[in-house]
């Protein structure tokens, strides 16, 4: 019997409410975060989407301040009607930093996200 989707993930999706820009083909669109992991993100889809899939953009989630961001390249993977969903192509130390604190604050288990990190080096 195949996996299912779920049991086949190696990183655990966090459901975060948070404002984000996504910035293709020198467009930007404002949008939300709907849940992230260490290896993309998922946000509400805009009006007006025109881009086709495995385009490469930037997802700039804006964190409480406004001041502080996560800032990801990434590829668009899938569209939905009202979701998109990309992967995670480039984080620099910064973002990266952020997006593990968020990750550790969700997951409330050190070995759990320890065992993600090492997902994503190999």
């Amino acid at each position: 019997m195949p996996a299912k989707p779920s049991e086949k993930r190696r990183f655990h999706r966090i459901s975060f409410d948070a404002e984000c820009e996504l910035h293709c083909r020198d467009a930007v669109w404002a949008s939300e975060v709907l849940d992230i992991s260490l290896k993309g993100v998922l946000v509400k889809r805009p009006p007006n989407w025109d881009v086709p899939l495995k385009e490469p953009c930037e997802v700039i989630i804006l964190l409480d301040d406004h001041e502080t961001g996560i800032v990801m390249a990434v590829e668009l993977r899938h569209i939905e009607p009202h979701r998109l969903g990309f992967k995670c192509q480039y984080i620099d130390l910064e973002s990266a930093t952020h997006l593990k604190r968020l990750v550790e604050l969700n997951l409330g288990d050190q070995t759990l996200l320890e065992r993600e990190f090492a997902h994503l080096i190999e």
